[in-house]
């Protein structure tokens, strides 16, 4: 008589292990309204995620798939902690103000200082989220959406460096788009504009099939 296979282990769900905490709140993200970039004033901090809808050749396949109301593929996700946060502490209790709106205000002036963009190409959706599970929100929603000025052009979130500090190279979103008036002090970036679009083109190729399956959902 052949021996019977054991039954599988089926681990419980926990609804509070961290992943499952972090998903609920990068999906309730995810549920909330397509806003322009910026959005009307509000206080709070949270997460965002950035769309571009424009024709830059670059970002079509990140384009497509943001339009007709799928909004799909981010091209930015960020986040914005109240100051107490950011100096080491947990910001419990602390009046976050308008930060997470002061920081989308940044990206929207980034974008406008740009040679080759325009900020009416450009959507954003954004969640005003407890202190404790923004970084951990933020963390999977890149890891799910892999978007492509988080993973593979670096350098948008970028405030400037300081006076002192110009020895720094220019990052490559800003060689990609000339006209931040601090960036233009920095350093030519080594690695040519040719060898950066190709990159960014790889990039897609393996992203967006991932994005149109669910793979990356």
């Amino acid at each position: 008589m052949s021996k019977s296979k054991a039954p599988p282990r089926i681990p419980p769900f926990n609804p509070l292990d961290k992943r499952n905490l972090g998903e609920s709140v990068a999906e309730a993200m995810l549920q909330q309204p397509i806003s322009a970039l910026p959005p009307e004033p509000f206080i709070g901090a949270g997460i965002y995620a950035i769309y571009y809808v424009g024709d830059f050749d670059l970002y079509r396949d990140v384009s497509i798939r943001n339009t007709d109301d799928r909004y799909s593929w981010p091209i930015y996700v960020g986040k914005a902690v109240p100051a107490g946060t950011r100096k080491g502490g947990f910001g419990l209790g602390s009046d976050p103000k308008q930060v997470l709106h002061k920081r989308l205000i940044e990206h929207a002036t980034s974008i406008e200082q740009t040679e080759n963009l325009l900020i009416a190409d450009f959507r954003c959706r954004f969640l005003v989220v407890d202190d404790i599970w923004i970084p951990l929100a933020e963390s999977l929603l890149i890891e799910t959406y892999q978007p492509l000025w988080n993973r593979e052009i670096e350098g948008f979130g970028n405030h400037d460096p300081g006076s002192g500090r110009h020895k720094q190279q220019r990052s490559s979103w800003d060689t990609l788009h000339p006209g931040r008036p601090w960036a233009a002090k920095l350093q030519p970036l080594l690695k040519e504009k040719q060898r950066i679009e190709e990159a960014v083109g790889e990039y897609v190729l393996k992203v967006a099939p991932q994005i149109d399956s669910g793979a990356v959902e």
